[in-house]
């Protein structure tokens, strides 16, 4: 398997859904459409997540990126 760096990772991901949990056990679930060298975050149609479950609907968000505590790909 080839290594890879974080910013491949972010790469690879820009245009997809992905969750994201962010400091304070909060998940979230959006497209993200940009970021940069700080891991800040553009993400579109962000909803978050309690259990699973879609709690609210938050639309397009800037998420600080030390703020971030992971972030995967969404796989419905």
């Amino acid at each position: 398997m080839e290594a890879k760096r974080p910013f491949d990772v972010l790469n690879g991901s820009l245009n997809k859904d992905v969750i994201i949990k962010i400091k304070g056990g909060i998940e979230l679930r959006g497209r993200m459409v940009a970021y940069d060298v700080h891991m800040n975050l553009v993400l579109e149609n962000t909803e978050q997540l309690e259990n699973g479950e879609v709690k609210r609907k938050l639309g397009t968000m800037l998420l600080r990126g030390d703020s971030v505590i992971f972030i995967s790909p969404y796989i419905p």
